[in-house]
């Protein structure tokens, strides 16, 4: 092995280690997935989240409203300006926990779930309903 070769394999080895800890966190990011979404009041799941945003689709500023995203495939909305999620960050590891069932509603249409979730990071927690619309609306 020449010299270039040998520095190169170091170099390529020591990329490999560096790069363990993103690939852990990663693999833990996907045992977070994993989690479904609670789905009896009272119960509680860990997720992380994946994706912070305005309600609508482009709105940077949340003026029409908040939607935050779990790696669990859960999601909560609101029509405000929510400023514990505006403050959370994709990553930050949160606990979900159903509160409220919707009721009376048409077969196969179960919006309307609401969550309390919990940013384990910053300590603040917010309750809004996965939906922008509970069952039987819009």
């Amino acid at each position: 092995m020449t010299s270039h070769t040998r520095r190169g394999h170091r170099l390529a080895v020591t990329m490999a280690v560096l790069a363990l800890p993103a690939t852990l966190a990663f693999m833990a990011a996907g045992d977070a997935k994993a989690a479904d979404m609670p789905g009896t009041i009272g119960q509680c799941a860990t997720s992380t989240i994946i994706e912070i945003g305005g309600r609508l689709q482009g709105d940077t500023t949340f003026d029409s409203g908040t939607a935050v995203a779990f790696a669990n495939d859960g999601w909560q909305v609101s029509y405000d300006k929510i400023m514990p999620i505006v403050r959370s960050r994709v990553g930050d590891p949160v606990e979900i926990c159903l509160i409220e069932l919707p009721q009376d509603c048409p077969p196969g249409d179960d919006r309307g779930k609401i969550y309390t979730t919990t940013n384990q990071r910053t300590g603040e927690s917010w309750t809004l309903p996965d939906s922008q619309h509970s069952c039987g609306g819009a």
